[in-house]
């Protein structure tokens, strides 16, 4: 079997070489990040300088698609228009600092949170969230003429793809189930850059008994996405369970998913094929170390 591509969310302090740094530190085949702060401001460590260098680097050692992940800020559902604008500012500002990367070889992916209806009803938060999604491919497309776009996320075969996460369904969050998913994806026009980031906490907690029905679930999000569409996993435990939706991680075996459900995931081709990031608590010191050989452990030979 192919090897497994796992890896944690990781600090981006020191910049490009540091990140890197703390990948080898846990043994990682990939990873994420958030490419600027988690309140909305621009990274001071992450520049397009070495965004290059660090992309060739990950293609050289074989990395599993970056999973970068967009601060949870972004609202494209929000009520207040000027929310939406930053939204699609900055993530159309994300991944022009995430092309060099893709560029050099090296597939790329950004995450994104879909947003919060905030009373709107989850359908025209849908609406909103496809629209603001549409206004990010067009500020790309307008960006820099043809050369510049395929590498910004524009082109499927050179591009950042963005990916919709499975939401746990707090709160007036869009995204709790795949239709919602489904509806999002159907508004927006560049739909060869869009795909889906599995959340196993998400999933579970919405209503998904991916314990006892992995395959039934994923039979359900065919039909309803299509499978092409999967392309990452965040593998996190669940504390509270199935239909909480509480959105509350806990560390892989330690939840009510569960080793045995882990061991289901990472030796089903489905999944197991798919870039693995873990969104849990350190066991030991700053490394996600331990957590990692505990998922590739559950393989089967």
């Amino acid at each position: 079997m192919d090897k497994l591509f796992i890896g944690s969310h990781l600090s981006t302090s020191g910049g490009w070489k540091k990140l890197l740094e703390r990948s080898h530190d846990e043994n990682g085949t990939a990873f994420a990040f958030f490419p600027r702060s988690p309140y909305g401001k621009r990274s001071k460590a992450l520049t397009p300088e070495g965004a290059a260098a660090f992309g060739e680097q990950l293609a050289a050692e074989h990395y599993g698609p970056l999973v970068v992940h967009a601060p949870y800020v972004y609202n494209f559902a929000g009520k207040d228009a000027s929310k939406r604008a930053f939204a699609v500012d900055a993530l159309a500002q994300d991944i022009q600092l995430l092309a060099p990367i893709a560029a050099a070889g090296q597939r790329t992916y950004i995450n994104i949170h879909p947003g919060s209806h905030v009373g709107q009803g989850s359908e025209a938060g849908c609406r909103l969230i496809a629209d603001g999604l549409n206004r990010v491919f067009d500020a790309l497309a307008a960006d820099d003429g043809d050369a510049a776009d395929g590498a910004a996320g524009t082109d499927p075969d050179s591009g950042i793809m963005i990916l919709l996460e499975t939401m746990a369904g707090k709160g007036t969050e869009c995204g709790r189930s795949f239709e919602e998913l489904a509806s999002i994806i159907d508004g927006v026009e560049n739909k060869a850059m869009i795909g889906v980031t599995f959340d196993t906490c998400h999933v579970y907690d919405a209503g998904y008994d991916i314990v006892n029905d992995l395959d039934g679930v994923l039979r359900r999000f065919d039909d309803v996405i299509g499978l092409e569409r999967l392309k990452a996993i965040h593998a996190n435990d669940s504390q509270f369970g199935f239909e909480s939706h509480k959105d509350r991680h806990a560390n892989i075996g330690e939840g009510r998913l569960g080793l045995g459900f882990f061991r289901t995931m990472v030796n089903d081709p489905r999944m197991a094929k798919l870039p693995m990031i873990l969104e849990t608590k350190e066991l030991t010191e700053t490394t996600h170390r331990e957590e990692i050989a505990l998922l590739r452990g559950l393989r089967a030979d």
